[in-house]
């Protein structure tokens, strides 16, 4: 057929059209994947949860520091190295048995923490500084001088009362950034938010349990003088012009507050900050910082402040050892709980004339006498 014979012709000359002038190329074999690096031994254990293996008996266990296995009650058992360590041999010392699980220095790895210096940028964004002009702050301040001067006079004698003073800032720029840059690295190595207020949080108590009528026996009311010196202090550490004072780090005490200048009799020195919660709420709460806001005649009202996620530089100032003479002598500052508009609130004030280069104390104990002070220096 003659369709047939055409469709053959042409697929023959198809055919031999076709020739073969290389062999055909194989496909590249795959890259060899990147030879695994090996982790070494000491960064595998310091990612792998830890699990507590006690042993049958502790008899034999002694204080890593000074090799004696006296005093067993303030030993304390790290949860990950099961090594022990007596409580006033640790550095810094460890005031009272933690509640929950403890890690030692060594295997939580604070030894060796490096505090960071921060730049001038990033404090101000700490703080959260606000800028304000030269002439708006003359202006606050003569207002406030002229309200001072327009207030009436009661005809009836009274016993003169020594008034709070305002913290006088540093002069230099510089200095109170030095300044404010010893907190933020102090509060950054916490973990911390820096706060100057009480947070009132979800879960905690609500701002309205702050009542200083729930007080038992009533708290004492800060004057109008005085609040007016309190939001004075608390306007200048918006703008920056906080009061002099550095946070330093010792070896033995922790953080601690020293004076950077002079500070007089009765300034007020800060206001204790941080969350708000029930004193319930904390009874197995391991921070060491807690202050009490209010004791309720109800005790299920009683408030605490917890300086553990924000707070100021009154977390850090230090207590004395009330079992000491020289304990007691330490003591340049007290704090004070005043009623503030009807609300508590905790007011650190310097008790007498405090030379720059000393540390801050006040008394734990002022209140209640139940924070452990044997171990302090």
């Amino acid at each position: 057929m003659p369709p047939t014979s055409t469709t053959t012709a042409a697929a023959r000359r198809q055919i031999s059209s076709r020739r073969r002038t290389s062999a055909p190329r194989r496909g590249s074999p795959p890259p060899s994947p990147p030879p695994k690096r090996m982790k070494l031994l000491t960064e595998i254990l310091q990612k792998a949860a830890y699990a507590v293996v006690e042993r049958e008996d502790y008899g034999d266990v002694s204080c890593e520091q000074c090799r004696s296995g006296e005093r067993s009650e303030e030993l304390l058992l790290c949860d990950k190295c099961d090594k022990g360590y007596h409580m006033k041999c640790l550095r810094p010392i460890v005031v009272r048995v933690p509640i929950g699980s403890w890690i030692c220095n060594q295997c939580s790895g604070d030894g060796q923490r490096r505090v960071r210096r921060l730049s001038q940028r990033k404090i101000i964004d700490f703080f959260r500084i606000q800028k304000c002009k030269k002439d708006d702050i003359k202006m606050k301040c003569r207002s406030l001088q002229d309200s001072r001067k327009r207030r009436r006079r009661s005809l009836v004698y009274q016993k003169k009362r020594r008034r709070l003073l305002p913290f006088i800032p540093s002069a230099d720029p510089a200095q109170r950034l030095k300044q404010m840059g010893t907190l933020a690295s102090a509060l950054t190595a916490l973990h911390m938010e820096f706060s100057d207020d009480l947070t009132y949080l979800p879960g905690m108590a609500p701002h309205s349990a702050n009542q200083a009528k729930f007080e038992q026996g009533g708290m004492q009311v800060l004057s109008k003088e005085d609040i007016e010196t309190l939001e004075q202090c608390r306007a200048m550490c918006k703008r920056g012009e906080c009061p002099p004072l550095l946070v330093v780090f010792d070896s033995c005490e922790g953080y601690t507050v020293e004076a950077d200048d002079q500070i007089k009799d009765l300034t007020i020195i800060a206001e204790y900050s941080g969350d708000v919660d029930y004193i319930k709420n904390r009874e197995h709460d391991d921070c060491d910082s807690m202050m009490t806001l209010l004791l309720a005649r109800d005790p299920s009202k009683s408030l605490v402040i917890c300086p553990d996620k924000r707070g100021n530089i009154a977390r850090f100032i230090n207590g004395i050892n009330n079992h000491t003479s020289d304990g007691k002598k330490k003591q340049n500052c007290k704090c004070v709980r005043y009623s503030v508009n009807g609300e508590c609130r905790v007011i650190l004030v310097a008790t007498r004339d405090i030379a720059k280069g000393e540390k801050l104390y006040y008394d734990y104990n002022g209140y209640e006498h139940e924070y452990p002070t044997q171990h302090f220096v």
